[in-house]
């Protein structure tokens, strides 16, 4: 008998048109060869143009989707995604306290959809940075994202970008990833900075397509399957970079919705 697959989970909310939050890192983790669960901390009623609205689920209730999960399944890697409220930000933090133990987490610090609709409430910034950066193995926030974590204007030059990573490592979290998807030039640069002050960065070409909905997620999730399969951290950043740049080189083939579409996660089985 093979080895049976590892085990990811993703505590995020849900979008109603497949293409970002649970459903990308589900679909992540199914194409990256990881068994995916999922604890669920919103609803959203979404599609390729943007979101029309969003039902918060109560954080006793995401409490039990937690306990259920870790209580029976071995779980290797954690990935964290749009938490709006600072109840549900608290319940995610006291649970991981609980079960996560030495497990790995990623946090992408959602808070602006692609289509430029707000994904957390103001108050909720604040308690983020305090309860999870600490907890976080890495987090993978893009420019705008990194910006509001600091208080800071959004960064233009790599020296800035690199500043604002090492400022965020001081907040508490082992690594950061600032992603690069928001710049401009030929390339998409991510800037990985890790808590011994190592400095990596990993380019690719800029994919020129509409089809961008669920990057963040999507590249967050390849991050913790790789973890949980084994791989170090700068072996499992680079690995979800690659796939995250070939998902988006086949995302015009989906042609799903009349907005931004979702980027390709199955490319590598069918077309």
């Amino acid at each position: 008998m093979s080895d049976p697959a590892p085990i990811a989970v993703t505590i995020a909310g849900s979008d109603s048109g497949g293409g970002a939050g649970i459903q990308a890192d589900l679909k992540t983790f199914s194409a990256l060869g990881v068994y995916g669960a999922s604890v669920i901390t919103a609803l959203t009623a979404q599609n390729t143009t943007g979101v029309q609205g969003i039902h918060d689920v109560p954080p006793d209730f995401v409490t039990r989707q937690i306990d259920s999960v870790f209580s029976d399944l071995g779980v290797k890697a954690v990935k964290i995604g749009m938490l709006s409220q600072v109840a549900v930000i608290a319940a995610v933090a006291e649970g991981l306290a609980r079960h996560a133990g030495a497990i790995p987490v990623v946090l992408d610090p959602v808070m602006v959809a692609t289509s430029g609709d707000r994904l957390i409430a103001d108050a909720a910034v604040a308690t983020l940075r305090e309860r999870l950066l600490p907890r976080a193995d890495l987090i993978t926030p893009n420019l705008p994202e990194a910006a509001v974590l600091l208080g800071e204007a959004v960064a233009t030059d790599a020296a800035t970008i690199v500043a604002q990573a090492r400022r965020l490592v001081g907040l508490g979290a082992r690594a950061v990833l600032i992603k690069g998807g928001h710049g401009v030039g030929r390339e998409s640069i991510d800037h990985l900075v890790t808590a011994d002050g190592t400095l990596r960065t990993l380019s690719a070409p800029r994919i020129a397509t509409a089809n961008t909905h669920g990057t963040g997620c999507t590249l967050s999730a390849a991050v913790a399957a790789g973890l949980a399969q084994g791989l170090d951290l700068p072996e499992a950043v680079a690995a979800a970079k690659a796939y995250l740049t070939a998902a988006l080189a086949a995302a015009d083939q989906l042609a799903v919705g009349t907005g931004h579409g979702p980027v390709h996660h199955f490319h590598a089985l069918w077309s």
